[in-house]
């Protein structure tokens, strides 16, 4: 499918994630881009899979949710991405993300430029810095976005300092979770409650909108001058594999809908909930699903 059309265009990972309950197609960039699919929006996804069968598995099920795979690359000497993931007692996910998979040499085709150009957001994450090739590919689609989102997703070894100051350099809504931002608070000498943090971050890096997401503990977006926070909506947690990307893909939704910031925060928790509730990022459901879920 090509949407010449695509609002937001969605770089890096595409994988396969097995996991204690089966395996299943993931990878931020990928989840996000689903879950704009569920709410109506029209994604494009920037990524690179195997020449082999996993790939073309990958193919196969974006073009039935009707994902925009004109920018889909092959790569005929790597594999598709896997990833393993194993569940803490909380629901937490540890991930042994394989290396190198073909989403690690992503090219920045004249094609994908300028899809990105005509968007508005171009939505990455630090993993696909990970290796050189996809890295500087990135940082071209940066320099060409109107409004760059960053998602700092923090795997080991796959980030440093350097690089992840260098993405946020070039972001206009930066969003990370709570442990992400404490790290980041350790390297750079951040001080002071939540507030001071992301209003710190808001300005080292000139940020548009900084969103921190808290697990249980709800959500938080700095934007402009102001404060916002949501408490979270209790659910009994299956995972929380894709639970952020859907937060990402809901605050998004909401924004290109000209919501008001504090609307878009209550939406993203809501559908981050939902998805936690659920197993997988890729659960099925309706804008009615997310409706009735009860706050509390």
């Amino acid at each position: 499918m090509n949407n010449s059309r695509s609002q937001v265009v969605c770089f890096g990972e595409i994988l396969w994630d097995i996991l204690p309950g089966g395996t299943v197609p993931g990878g931020a960039p990928m989840n996000v881009a689903y879950h704009l699919h569920q709410l109506k929006e029209s994604p494009a996804l920037i990524t690179r899979v195997g020449n082999d069968e996993k790939g073309e598995e990958l193919k196969k099920i974006l073009a039935e949710k009707q994902i925009d795979t004109s920018l889909l690359q092959t790569d005929l000497t790597r594999p598709t991405g896997i990833v393993y993931g194993t569940a803490n007692e909380r629901g937490d996910m540890k991930y042994e993300i394989v290396a190198p998979s073909a989403w690690d040499f992503i090219e920045a085709t004249a094609a994908a430029i300028e899809k990105v150009r005509a968007s508005a957001y171009f939505v990455c994450g630090s993993l696909a810095a990970r290796d050189v090739t996809s890295q500087l590919s990135l940082f071209t689609f940066l320099a060409a976005a109107k409004t760059s989102v960053v998602d700092i997703n923090l795997r080991q070894p796959f980030f440093g300092e350097a690089l992840i100051g260098q993405l946020l350099q070039h972001a206009a809504i930066a969003k990370l979770n709570s442990d992400e931002l404490d790290l980041l608070s350790r390297w750079w000498a951040i001080e002071g409650d939540l507030k001071d943090r992301m209003s710190w971050l808001q300005q080292r890096f000139n940020l548009d909108t900084v969103i921190v997401t808290r697990g249980a503990e709800g959500a938080a977006v700095f934007h402009e001058d102001s404060m916002y926070e949501h408490p979270g909506y209790k659910v009994n947690v299956v995972d929380t594999v894709g639970s952020g990307d859907a937060f990402l893909a809901g605050f998004l939704h909401r924004r290109l809908q000209k919501d008001s910031i504090s609307n878009a925060l209550n939406f993203a928790s809501r559908l981050g909930a939902f998805v936690a509730s659920r197993s997988g990022a890729w659960p099925a459901y309706t804008l009615r699903d997310i409706e009735q879920l009860l706050y509390l």
